[in-house]
């Protein structure tokens, strides 16, 4: 089988030594300034889902600002719930547990005395620098936007980091004493006080400017932001990975926030009651960082340094993986009723739609894949499952405008015709969710001819000649052809404005 996941299979079982299949589970726990979290990861390697998500304000670098100490209260706290997380590890018989503390403890005089109540528990720590801190973020961001090109600023409790990404690679980093639980005592300075030290604190950092870049916005504070931002502006779908706005965002958010109430802000469903008190800190760091860096559009990450840790320790060869196609592949083969089907009928269609560019051609693969998704739902309802995957699955490395086509080609392949189902229509422009119309009613298609076996497809081929759409079936065998398939091949020459025929092969 030709196929995505069989590829990523393949490189894994002929590494060095072979240590590790395709799919393995495995976890992070993250030891921050602001919270202790535990992440279980399962399936494919390059792209796993999220088993198991729990986290615990445990507020270590509350106080460090003052005391320069982690306190008591605090520490129980932390430690009571990483007492927790190794004994579900241990449940859930993960296989790789990496647990990594931040600048908190990394700052705090009694770190030290923390990380070893920690190790007690039967967990190795790893400190991270500043530097790995922000290598890790910048590989996050890679890992789910692999095309990233800019900054990526990763808002911590204690900390800030920046990462320059470009072609797939981490560049120059800084990590800089900015984290939201430091601002407030910052900003208590005066106006003007912020943008001072954080101009200071990047000189000092030898900060190579370089402006007129995205900045990929990392960490819970700034991704709440962009939440809060998408329910005032009525954006249509929410999934905050790749939400974009524009640089002088920022300022205005900032205003907004100051002039909204904590208890308003926590009405707000997408916005937690842990996150409120922070906003306002946040939002004027960004807002700061926007000036000082000279920033051209802002992109919300959900992937950040925990992502990027599994992400630096893949071979290249699983790196270089798309993660849409990876993901997409792990999940229609799990609902397909036969393996590797997608992948053929990706091949089968392509002929007509040659003139798709790259971006295209990746979303369209991404719907062949899915193409068996639905079958087990009602049949009245399988047009609506469709759009509900593409648009509300745990998908990167896709857009909105991207997501809405995907979602388009799945609800015209499961009987929803060429109109557009409501909520996508702003996302993606008419013509190109006519495009995606087209690969559904094409993958609808290959479908009804080949029963969902390999076999027909290889025996039959489709073709756009003389303006005319033509399906033909080799060795004269005319027994796949019948109405049912000629119904499907009409509905399709009609969306593309054709004429049609059936030609049984010599």
């Amino acid at each position: 089988m030709n196929s995505m996941l069989s590829r990523v299979r393949a490189v894994a079982e002929t590494l060095a030594g072979a240590p590790d299949p395709a799919t393995k589970r495995s976890a992070i726990i993250d030891i921050g300034s602001n919270s202790v979290r535990l992440v279980v990861y399962d399936g494919p390697v390059r792209l796993p889902f999220i088993l198991f998500n729990e986290k615990v304000m445990a507020g270590l670098g509350a106080s460090l600002a003052k005391t320069g100490q982690i306190e008591e209260a605090a520490m129980e706290r932390g430690l009571r719930a990483l007492a927790r997380f190794a004994h579900l590890c241990r449940d859930m018989k993960v296989t790789d547990v990496s647990c990594v503390a931040t600048a908190a403890v990394r700052d705090a005089g009694n770190g030290p005395d923390f990380i070893a109540r920690v190790q007690a528990l039967g967990l190795t720590v790893r400190l991270l620098t500043g530097a790995q801190e922000a290598i890790g973020a910048g590989h996050g961001v890679l890992s789910g936007i692999p095309g990233a090109d800019g900054i990526v600023g990763d808002l911590g409790g204690g900390s800030l980091e920046l990462a320059r990404v470009r072609a797939g690679k981490v560049e120059q980093t800084a990590s800089l004493p900015l984290g939201v639980l430091r601002l407030p005592d910052i900003r208590a300075k005066g106006p003007g006080h912020l943008e001072r030290q954080v101009r200071k604190m990047l000189d000092k950092a030898g900060w190579r400017p370089e402006r007129g870049l995205p900045l990929y916005m990392v960490g819970g504070s700034w991704r709440t932001l962009a939440r809060f931002d998408m329910q005032l502006t009525h954006f249509p779908l929410p999934v905050v990975h790749q939400y974009e706005m524009p640089a002088e965002r920022a300022e205005q958010l900032t205003r907004i926030v100051s002039h909204v109430g904590r208890s308003r802000l926590k009405q707000i469903p997408a916005i937690t009651g842990s996150r409120v008190p922070t906003l306002p800190d946040a939002a004027a760091l960004l807002s700061v960082i926007v000036r000082q860096l000279g920033t051209s559009r802002l992109v919300a990450s959900a992937y950040g340094l925990r992502e990027g840790l599994l992400y630096e320790a893949l071979p290249d060869a699983v790196r270089a993986q798309d993660p849409l196609l990876v993901a997409a592949e792990a999940e229609g083969e799990a609902q397909a009723r036969f393996a590797g089907h997608g992948d053929r009928i990706e091949r089968w269609i392509a002929p007509l739609f040659l003139e798709d560019g790259s971006a295209w051609r990746r979303i369209r693969r991404a719907a062949c894949l899915l193409a068996d998704v639905g079958w087990r739902a009602n049949p009245d309802f399988r047009a609506e499952r469709g759009v509900e995957i593409a648009l509300h699955s745990n998908w990167v490395g896709i857009s909105a405008a991207e997501r809405a086509m995907l979602a388009q080609a799945l609800y015209s392949h499961f009987g929803g015709g060429t109109g557009t189902p409501a909520g996508i229509e702003g996302l993606a422009a008419p013509e190109a969710l006519h495009r995606a119309a087209l690969w559904g009613l094409a993958i609808r298609l290959a479908q009804r001819l080949s029963g969902g076996m390999e076999g027909p497809l290889d025996e039959s081929r489709l073709d756009h000649e003389d303006g005319r759409l033509v399906l033909t079936t080799g060795g004269g065998d005319d027994a796949l052809l019948g109405e049912p398939v000629e119904r499907r091949l009409r509905h399709l020459a009609q969306a593309m404005k054709i004429d049609h025929r059936m030609v049984v092969g010599a």
